[in-house]
């Protein structure tokens, strides 16, 4: 009996020390910890705070002045690649504005048709239909308009005239006949008017939603935690001064280096005006459209002049230009695994040339 006993009581030992043994194994480690109410309540207070400040982006990117119809966008998609709209049909849009590459070249200052450089860094055309204006000085108010000044531009596409620009176009039977389709109620449908019309209505469809997107619409874990770190900080430090709204920017001017000269961090070559050029007031003197963050991890190099390739750089200048703060290195690499979630992904249809694209262009 007292043997019968005795294995009880050492059968019991073993399974006691077996749980032990196992509540403190190394899988252990990997059981999520649950957050505690505090925590929830910080958490949905950062999400309901990121709502109010950003939003989700638009589908799509309506004129009602210039109403997109599919004719309409397949003829501005085909004039967007079509280097005879440069006078030696060695540029076109997407030269500098790459479809492949998020609507850049990732050049600090765009080659034009006779070789030389532009004074600005061409902007991402991703998304731009969204921006309250165009340019860097937004001295055009929408895209339709935008798309007109690179053709004649002299240091651009070098097209002479407009005439000179619907003069060719009207020799070519593939625009003849999709111009009549696209323009049936326009005795002559082949105007420059209508070029910028039609390369308007597809640069209207580029739109790049990200998974930040999906988080904007109420889907809490389309974010990871490092992401909502970043945004955390993103917002803390007070980066959306200027870049709040869906696009994170795009919607308003602002001057570059509001506390200090930004070309002491930049060390830009060449000091720019800005607006201050275009509307000769002295209060416009440095000042800018603040650009949209939108797939900035894609669109270097940055600022109005390319001057900065790094942009875990770019943000420590922001920061010290715009808001008089030195950030740490941690705060920085938040900002730029935030900034990274920006990023969407190219639908095919943009990123393809359709047969019709290289009919065009040949």
């Amino acid at each position: 009996m007292k043997r019968l006993h005795y294995w009880g009581f050492t059968l019991i030992l073993l399974v006691l020390i077996s749980c032990t043994k196992k509540s403190t194994s190394k899988d252990a480690d990997y059981i999520p910890v649950p957050f505690t109410r505090t925590e929830e309540f910080k958490a949905l207070e950062l999400d309901r705070k990121a709502r109010r400040t950003f939003g989700a982006l638009p589908i799509d990117a309506e004129n009602p002045k210039n109403p997109t119809t599919q004719d309409k966008i397949t003829l501005g998609k085909l004039l967007y690649f079509d280097k005879r709209l440069s006078k030696d049909n060695t540029q076109s849009c997407n030269t500098c504005h790459n479809i492949a590459t998020y609507g850049v070249d990732n050049q600090s200052f765009s080659m034009g048709n006779d070789g030389k450089l532009g004074g600005r860094n061409s902007p991402t055309t991703f998304n731009a239909a969204l921006h309250f204006s165009q340019f860097w000085d937004g001295r055009e108010p929408d895209v339709e308009q935008q798309a007109g000044g690179p053709i004649l531009n002299p240091v651009e596409m070098a097209m002479p005239n407009e005439a000179e620009v619907v003069s060719r176009l009207s020799k070519i039977d593939e625009y003849i006949e999709l111009f009549n389709t696209v323009f049936p109620e326009d005795k002559t449908p082949i105007t420059y008017n209508n070029i910028k019309k039609a390369i308007g209505a597809y640069e209207r469809k580029l739109i790049t939603p990200s998974k930040f997107d999906l988080y904007m619409s109420g889907d809490d874990t389309a974010l990871n935690t490092y992401e909502k770190q970043g945004m955390d900080t993103f917002m803390s430090v007070g980066c959306i001064t200027c870049h709040a709204g869906a696009l994170l920017g795009g919607t308003m001017y602002q001057k570059f280096g509001l506390t200090v000269n930004y070309w002491e961090h930049t060390k830009s070559k060449k000091i720019d005006n800005g607006r201050f050029d275009l509307t000769k007031n002295e209060a416009d003197r440095y000042v800018f459209k603040v650009p949209s963050l939108r797939n900035i991890e894609k669109t270097g190099p940055y600022f109005h002049d390319g001057s900065v390739n790094d942009l875990k750089k770019a943000i420590g200048i922001m920061a010290e230009t715009q808001l008089n703060k030195k950030l740490s290195a941690k705060q920085i690499n938040e900002i730029h695994i935030f900034l990274q979630s920006l990023t969407g992904q190219l639908p095919d249809e943009f990123v393809e040339e359709t047969t019709n694209t290289i009919t065009a262009i040949n």
